[in-house]
């Protein structure tokens, strides 16, 4: 593959995990929209509209797409597709900067794992 291809590719990747960490932003703004019994809330669904990262990581997803189109016309969808791991590790580590989730062993195990996985599909790539 060629490297706009991969850039391409890491470029629609990278948008997507920008905004999966927009829309949690967003969220975390909002309070819980839904309860474990359910119930919407309606006044949170309401502030979450009114936050300027949804609408950013909104966005962020429309351009991955158009990144994501252009890679999937130059490259196989079995090499592609599974580079959208990457995003896992990339949020993941990013969580724990911006959100103070934790990284515990088993995530390391994890992002190990896909790190190894991406790899080889990688270098499988034609």
């Amino acid at each position: 593959m060629t490297p706009v291809t991969w850039l391409m590719l890491f470029g629609g990747v990278a948008l997507n995990a920008a905004a999966q960490l927009l829309l949690k932003a967003a969220t975390r703004a909002s309070g819980v929209l839904v309860s474990d019994g359910g119930h919407v809330s309606w006044s949170a669904a309401a502030q979450l509209l009114r936050a300027s990262p949804l609408w950013i990581g909104l966005a962020c997803y429309g351009v991955s797409v158009v990144l994501w189109l252009g890679a999937l016309s130059r490259a196989p969808v079995s090499v592609a597709y599974p580079m959208l791991s990457v995003g896992y590790i990339v949020n993941a580590v990013a969580a724990v900067f911006l959100f103070g989730e934790a990284l515990t062993t088993p995530k390391v195990m994890g992002i190990l794992l896909i790190v190894g996985g991406v790899i080889v599909l990688a270098r499988a790539a034609p």
